[in-house]
């Protein structure tokens, strides 16, 4: 009985250890569950935080966007580039840091340029020489002995600028009809008429003046063409924006088409391109709603000393087939500057430059505010790298260097620059989803096109020339804000590429325009015609002077 008892204890024991062996399994578990909300929790409070930290990063970024100065040029201190030949003790230095040439900073006041005079200022402008003649007969007499003063000499008292309100005038064209007095008094008496000239639009009454006109005030003056109706109907004329949208097209189709042609084919011809492209609204496209976007792309040569060629080409889509298509018949090697738009890679068989302008960008957008002079931060540090290099292309361009020797001077300045530049890209490891992991991002994946602009004197550091390209659509865009068909979006492109010739080469687009509708050339003018057509001819610069008709 006793033995019995002592199992039955014996057993409840057991049962007592198994019961708080369960308890302790159980508040173990209980445990390692609380400890792991408590770390999921510590860790959606730091995603938390790091998201707040990113908010407040955008934040004051869309504030200097809206109410800071929007150039990218740092007002740094004369010193800046000391972080490539003195590392600061106290702070991190950026990894293998190089020191190539030094260009010393002009930190000396600016000369004030001397204010022109009134010969350079107005030299276009025709002088027309007014004798004034306000005094009074008697005012003529000597105040002494009373006889008639005579002239005895003239002298410039002061100058200025008349302005003359515009006019349109109405020509007529008369023909006479010439008939044989011989043969009037015969069967079949012969007559012929002077028919003149035809007409630059058939039944219309356009002239080369008022279209190259019209065409000058919406891309050039990026003026729409509602506003000029309402400007001509001032002038004591009934214009409608639908008469001059029709002239447009006409005539850019007819007579402008066949020079953008030409400018095409010896674009094709340049082993140096930029691109760049920008959306646009047409609200008749077949198939799309009115509000989808459509692009206008810009390729134009590079930086080669040759003529400049720019170009505009409307598309539907921002689809990289399109600047592949509008570029088939480029060499093999052709280098082209794009920015980081990835469609441009189904460009083949091309050497891709990178902009640094962009890259500097980026970075100057990660740099946290009131930490312009931080050298400590890696995205001031980034923008040095980029500084060294714009700086040294600048002082290239201020001796003159032939291509050759910017060449060999890239590969002893800047080469080093960019090697250091790339090493201090492998080292950094920014906070994801900041701005810096964004500007890290991006230039990590042009990574490989870094270095491509060293390969020949002739490749570009950025992209600048073709933003500055782009520039007049997105001005006019948000003045005539759309195009009503593709008809007048390729017209539009077509006239733009003339006024921006135009300018690149020192001519007045109105007078270029009116030049290219008087010569009226067609799908059967020789290239050798359109040669002389082209801004750069010598016959071209000659008719077009640099002065408004």
């Amino acid at each position: 009985m006793a033995s019995s008892a002592k199992d039955i204890q014996f057993r409840e024991l057991k049962d007592t250890i198994s019961q708080l062996n369960t308890t302790i399994r159980t508040q173990n578990d209980l445990i390692l569950s609380l400890q792991q909300m408590l770390e999921e929790r510590n860790a959606r409070d730091n995603e938390k935080d790091r998201i707040i930290v990113n908010l407040q990063a955008q934040l004051e970024y869309f504030k200097q966007k809206l109410f800071g100065s929007s150039s990218e040029k740092r007002n740094d201190l004369p010193g800046q580039l000391n972080l490539f030949s003195e590392i600061v003790a106290e702070e991190e230095p950026a990894p293998e840091l190089i020191e190539p040439e030094f260009i010393e900073l002009n930190t000396g006041k600016k000369k004030r340029k001397p204010k022109a005079s009134y010969d350079e200022m107005f030299a276009n402008l025709p002088v027309c020489r007014v004798e004034v003649d306000t005094l009074t007969e008697e005012q003529k007499h000597c105040p002494v002995c009373q006889n008639r003063m005579v002239p005895i000499g003239h002298e410039e008292i002061r100058t200025e600028i008349r302005y003359t309100r515009a006019k349109l005038e109405r020509v007529v064209y008369i023909a006479t009809t010439y008939g044989c007095p011989v043969c009037k008094e015969t069967e079949e008496p012969q007559f012929i008429k002077d028919e003149g000239a035809p007409a630059l639009i058939p039944g219309s009454y356009a002239s080369s003046s008022l279209v190259s006109h019209i065409m000058y005030e919406k891309y050039a003056d990026a003026l729409p063409l509602y506003r000029q109706e309402k400007g001509f109907e001032l002038l004591g004329a009934s214009i409608s924006r639908t008469t001059m949208a029709g002239w447009i097209i006409t005539c850019a189709q007819d007579y402008l088409q066949p020079v953008y042609d030409y400018f095409h084919s010896q674009l094709l011809e340049r082993h140096f391109l930029m691109a760049d492209e920008t959306p646009i609204q047409v609200l008749k496209e077949p198939d799309r709603r009115p509000q989808s976007k459509s692009y206008v792309w810009l390729i134009r040569s590079g930086e080669d000393r040759l003529p400049p060629i720019i170009l505009y080409h409307y598309t539907e889509t921002r689809a990289g087939g399109n600047a592949a298509s509008f570029l088939e018949g480029i060499e093999d090697g052709t280098y082209v500057m794009v920015d980081g738009y990835s469609s441009y890679n189904k460009l083949k068989k091309i050497r891709r430059c990178c902009c640094y302008a962009h890259i500097r960008r980026y970075l100057i957008e990660a740099i946290p505010n009131g930490h312009d002079k931080d050298y400590s931060h890696p995205a001031v540090q980034g923008v040095l790298y980029c500084n060294k290099l714009f700086e040294y292309e600048r002082s290239y361009k201020a001796k003159g260097l032939s291509y050759t020797q910017v060449h060999k001077r890239r590969l002893k300045d800047e080469k080093p620059v960019v090697e250091g530049f790339i090493r201090w890209l492998d080292a950094q490891r920014p906070e994801k989803g900041s701005r810096m992991d964004r500007a890290v991002t991006y230039i990590r994946n042009r990574k490989d096109t870094l270095m491509t602009y060293l390969e020949d004197g002739r490749c570009s550091l950025s992209n600048n020339p073709s933003e500055n390209s782009i520039r007049p659509v997105t001005l006019g865009r948000k003045n005539w804000l759309f195009s009503d068909s593709q008809a007048g979006a390729n017209a539009s492109m077509v006239v733009y590429t003339m006024v921006e010739m135009a300018k690149a080469h020192g001519l007045h687009p109105y007078s270029y325009l009116k030049y290219l509708l008087d010569s009226r050339p067609s799908t059967d003018t020789s290239d050798a015609e359109l040669a002389n057509l082209a801004p750069w001819s010598e016959k071209a610069r000659i008719a077009c002077s640099n002065k408004s008709e």
